[in-house]
């Protein structure tokens, strides 16, 4: 497994990071990168450390050494054990850092006991499945069309999705876009694939792709978004920015142009029936809900810590609606990590004995997770309301001394100083105000699919599973029971001799 300069160094390898128009020479040094690089490689350094690793790290199946998320599993404890493995991890970001190394195990932890749904590739599938966990390897994924017309049919934007467009005896070429490469510049290899069903008519199954690329890859661009690391550099200290400034993990677009793809890195290629249906047919969506139920669920004991010491800073703890604002997050706090027990404790049966999430308790978390934290932000905003604004503009105010006589005075709480209350609200607006906190609205609500897909494929998976089938006939036993004469259960005493409509 890497350590974390081990880590630092594989990123400086060539890759070509774009960011405000200008390539990024080192994303290990550039101060957009360089505090979110040292977070993971903080990761990496644990699962060396004597105690921590007792949690994080197991063998898998050729004997190497690796974090839990990624050994195929076989019984509810392997996954609990999973479980908690995840959230140590999590805890080292407090939740922020959804994308983090042992994400990607939601797909590579199957690929050796899924290896057969990947027809032709199977080999490759393990070999990948062995790369990846001996060396806890980095890895993003783009599944997602750029939104360039989604109006038009898939085969009129050919030219934008990546694709095949050429095939040699030792591999194939690819060109165009996927998004969003969450944590795509500090990452090792990029996963593609796609999200639903891919068919460019006339027989043109050259978008019917899964592969993995290395970010160094020749012909591969990486466009960043703005960087909230970097704004926080610039225009403040940690004091003002301590969740963007160390958390930030910058999202992209990636762009294949022309990008060669070695055969053993391809695990489906002009195959529609398993490019449309690796989602479902290889459990990803249960592992990806089980790694981000476990993370929220971590992100929202932190929120449940701020609000409780925000309440008993401002004096207002005692105040009834605000204990029950706080007793509601704590009721979502529970609820989530309910749901990750369920999903542990009462697996799926999938192939060759694997011990796949739960899936009822999966399509729970998908839809309840984007409206949890879009309540709980909304609670910290009613509750904690106007201190969040009325906040000295930086750190430095403290250190001017006419300004601070002034500032221990007027922004002192209940029982804490004007530092400490300042320190504490500063990283509750950083974690919902600032563009960072922003964007983690937008991450949470999006993370899962979006808001119409989350539902549909919900109810989808009822009608398949057999599960609504079962609702329908529960409904239905309870109106077998009556009919237009009466009850037809003998149970219950029709009602002839005192009912006022028949007499």
């Amino acid at each position: 497994m890497l350590t974390g300069k081990e880590f630092l160094e594989s990123l400086n390898d060539g890759r070509e990071v774009y960011l405000y128009g200008e390539k990024v020479e080192d994303v290990t040094e550039h101060p957009a990168f360089r505090n979110s690089a040292r977070s993971y490689a903080r990761m990496y350094d644990s699962l060396h450390d004597p105690e921590l690793s007792k949690k994080l790290v197991t063998e898998n199946e050729y004997g190497d050494k690796t974090h839990r998320f990624f050994k195929t599993p076989k019984s509810p404890d392997d996954l609990f054990k999973t479980r908690d493995a995840i959230a140590e991890w999590s805890k080292l970001n407090y939740g922020f850092m959804g994308r983090t190394p042992d994400y990607k195990a939601s797909f590579i932890g199957h690929l050796q006991g899924y290896a057969d749904f990947f027809e032709g590739f199977e080999d490759n599938a393990k070999e990948w499945y062995r790369k990846v966990s001996k060396d806890v390897s980095f890895v993003n994924h783009t599944v997602i069309n750029p939104q360039v017309d989604r109006s038009k049919p898939l085969h009129e934007n050919k030219d934008v999705f990546v694709r095949a467009v050429g095939e040699r005896d030792d591999g194939i070429i690819v060109s165009g876009a996927k998004m969003v490469g969450t944590s795509a510049p500090l990452t090792h290899y990029n996963f593609v694939a796609n999200y639903g069903p891919k068919d460019l008519g006339d027989g043109d199954q050259s978008h019917a792709l899964i592969f993995m690329v290395p970010m160094n890859a020749p012909g591969m661009k990486i466009i960043s978004r703005p960087s909230y690391e970097l704004k926080a550099a610039t225009t403040g200290t940690p004091f003002d920015y301590p969740l963007s400034s160390r958390f930030d993990e910058n999202d992209a677009v990636i762009v294949l142009d022309n990008v060669f793809i070695p055969w053993e890195d391809v695990l489906a290629y002009k195959n529609v029936e398993v490019s449309n249906n690796f989602v479902p047919g290889t459990n990803f969506v249960n592992r990806f809900s089980f790694h981000g139920g476990t993370r929220l669920a971590v992100k929202l004991d932190f929120m449940a810590g701020l609000l409780l010491k925000a309440t008993e800073g401002a004096g207002t703890k005692q105040f009834r609606g605000v204990q029950v604002n706080v007793g509601e997050v704590l009721a979502l706090r529970n609820m989530m990590w309910s749901l990750t027990t369920a999903m542990a404790s009462e697996p799926d049966k999938g192939m060759n004995g694997l011990a796949v999430p739960n899936s009822f308790a999966s399509h729970a978390y998908r839809v309840l997770a984007p409206d949890t934290w879009v309540r709980v932000k909304n609670i910290f905003e009613q509750v904690v309301a106007g201190g969040l604004i009325q906040l000295p503009s930086s750190s430095k105010d403290f250190l001017n001394e006419d300004l601070r006589p002034h500032i221990d005075k007027y922004y002192r709480g209940t029982g804490i100083s004007a530092e400490e209350r300042v320190k504490l609200l500063k990283m509750i607006w950083d974690a919902i105000g600032t563009e960072f906190g922003g964007r983690h609205e937008l991450y949470e609500v999006n993370y899962a699919g979006n808001t119409e897909n989350i539902r549909i494929e919900t109810l989808k998976h009822a009608e398949f599973s057999g599960a609504a089938d079962a609702y329908k006939g529960f409904a239905e036993s309870a109106m077998s029971d009556y009919d237009l004469h009466g009850w037809t259960n003998d149970t219950w005493v029709n009602p002839s001799e005192i009912n006022l409509v028949k007499q």
